[in-house]
Order: C-alpha cells, then sequence, then structure tokens
C-alpha cells in the first residue's frame, strides 16, 4: 500500500515538471512568434530586462556590451596605431631647427599636472582594454589588479583634473582658427613646412583636451558609480531613476566616452612622440623650438612677436 502511494505521488510530480517545461517553452515561443504583433520589448519583458517605469534600458545594455562595445574597442586598438604607423612610414615626423632661440610655454606647474594626468593614463587605457577584454585574458587574478589599478590610477587622475581645466580653459576655447587647422588636418599630410592657424594649442590638442578634462570628469563619476554598485543617492531616487537603471546608464556612457578617451590618448602620444621630431621635450623642460612654434603654432607666433617676446 505504502510503495503504490509513493509511486503514485513520483508519477504526479513527474506531470507537473512535464507541464511547468511546457508552459515556460510556449511562453518564450508565443513572444518569439508574437514578436512582430506585440513588439521585440515583449520578449526582453519576459526574459526580465525591463520593467514599466525604467529607462528601459537593459535591451541596449546587453546588446551593446555583450557585442559591439568590445568590437569598437578592438577597432580602436588595432586599427588606430595602425594608422599612425602607415602615417610615420609614407608622410615621416616632422623635423625642426634646434638651433634657433627657443620659447618657454610650459611653467614648471603646467608640466606638473601634465604629467601626474599622463601618468595616470598610462594605466587607465590599458587596464582599461584589459577589462574589457577580460575573458580573452581569462578572468581570474590578472584581470582584478587591472581593476585595482584602474580604480587607483582614477585617483591620481580626478587629482589633476580640475588644476588641468582651470590652467587651459581659456586657451582651450575654440577660434576661428580650429576650423582652418581641421580643414588642412593640421598640415599633418604632407612634408611641407607651411604656416598653420593655430595659437598656443591646436584644434587637435583642443579637442583632447575637453575629452580628456570634461569627459574624463564624467568617466571618474560613472566609474565609481559601477565600481562601488550598490550605494543610494538621495537625488537618484528623488527623479525615479532606480540602481539597476544608474548601473546601465553609467556603464553605456562609461564604454562610449573610453572609446574616445582611448582613440585620443593614442593620437597625444603619437603627435609628442613620433609624428614631431623632439615634442615631447616641451613639456619635460618647458620650452619649444622658435621653429616649430611659428610652423605649428602661427598665430601664438605672432601675437609674441608683437609682444617682442620672440
Amino acid at each position: 500500500m505504502e510503495q503504490s502511494l509513493r509511486g503514485e505521488i513520483r508519477y504526479m510530480m513527474k506531470k507537473k515538471n512535464i507541464l511547468i517545461i511546457f508552459l515556460a517553452l510556449a511562453s518564450v515561443a508565443f513572444a518569439a512568434t508574437d514578436s512582430a504583433i506585440f513588439g521585440e520589448d515583449l520578449i526582453w519583458n519576459i526574459l526580465a530586462y525591463d520593467k514599466e517605469g525604467s529607462l528601459h534600458l537593459g535591451k541596449w545594455f546587453t546588446i551593446l556590451q555583450g557585442k559591439y562595445f568590445s568590437m569598437a574597442y578592438l577597432a580602436i586598438v588595432l586599427g588606430v596605431p595602425a594608422v599612425f604607423l602607415i602615417h610615420y612610414l609614407i608622410i615621416g615626423p616632422m623635423i625642426f631647427s634646434h638651433d634657433r632661440k627657443k620659447i618657454y610655454v610650459f611653467t614648471l606647474f603646467h608640466r606638473l599636472i601634465h604629467w601626474l594626468a599622463g601618468i595616470s593614463f598610462i594605466v587607465l587605457i590599458p587596464t582599461g582594454f584589459v577589462m574589457v577584454f577580460g575573458t580573452f585574458f581569462g578572468g581570474g587574478e590578472f584581470v582584478r589588479v587591472c581593476k585595482e589599478l584602474h580604480a587607483i590610477s582614477t585617483i591620481f587622475f580626478a587629482i589633476s583634473v580640475v588644476p588641468m581645466l582651470v590652467m587651459w580653459f581659456r586657451e582651450m576655447l575654440p577660434t576661428s582658427d580650429d576650423i582652418k587647422w581641421l580643414k588642412i588636418l593640421g598640415g599633418y599630410l604632407n612634408k611641407r613646412k607651411d604656416p598653420i592657424p593655430a595659437g598656443k594649442f591646436n584644434a587637435g590638442q583642443k579637442m583632447w583636451f575637453w575629452i580628456c578634462t570634461v569627459g574624463g570628469i564624467f568617466m571618474i563619476i560613472t566609474g565609481a558609480i559601477m565600481f562601488f554598485q550598490d550605494f543610494k543617492l538621495g537625488i537618484i531616487t528623488w527623479i525615479g531613476i532606480s540602481q539597476i537603471d544608474l548601473l546601465r546608464a553609467s556603464a553605456i556612457f562609461h564604454n562610449v566616452l573610453g572609446m574616445a578617451v582611448a582613440a585620443l590618448f593614442m593620437t597625444h602620444i603619437y603627435m609628442s612622440v613620433f609624428a614631431i621630431k623632439g615634442a615631447i621635450h616641451s613639456i619635460l623642460t618647458g620650452y619649444k623650438e622658435e621653429e616649430e612654434v611659428e610652423i605649428l603654432h602661427s598665430t601664438f607666433y605672432k601675437e609674441l612677436k608683437e609682444k617682442k617676446e620672440v
């Protein structure tokens, strides 16, 4: 009698499990076949990616994070150096005379702040790439250490970003020279030494500056949100943004800005180390070669001549 009862119970449980599996599969099948009628969002709602009243970032976060961000970063890490290698082999570096007067451009304070930010980026960019391609590196301790280094470097960058924004803000504002500079791509596509319309900083340097400072501040904020994750901000609750929405938005924003930062940082390194021979010395000593200023920053050079500083 007891054995028969146990057998009956097992049979009923088996039928119940089969029914549950059938209903689950039927739900997903219904969502897939009727997505054209009810919209693709139905699938994402069934899979709990979206909730009523949310920012509906679940779908985009999953698609971008799962596929497109890694593809974009791979294109940057391979494509940008490849373009510069071609430029170096075909056009070659600009070489200016070192026999003329040297012009004092960067004070000691300028240089210290610049190097603090520069060293931060030398750590931030590679560790950021490791985190993006964490699966490729096998995860584990190496990726975890890179994550910690990324966080520590962010602190040093945060110390430098506000002074950098303040000390160069006025000189980095757009001027009519920037449009002229962009039209000829700064003269980097030929070997001639034609005077280039630019002030103390050219359009390329200005683009990097604004991405580095204003973009960098947003990178710090979104990075902190992702690093600490479980925290509460009264204003976020007040405007009705959930914690998961905040994390998803931060991850998307951080990645998009990260692409611009990585590409422009590589450009900045190439220009200062390879494209203009000896240019990096200016951020070491504070001095630029007169001919370099006369050609690459012709507007600034004219201003110096008018002030009789040259």
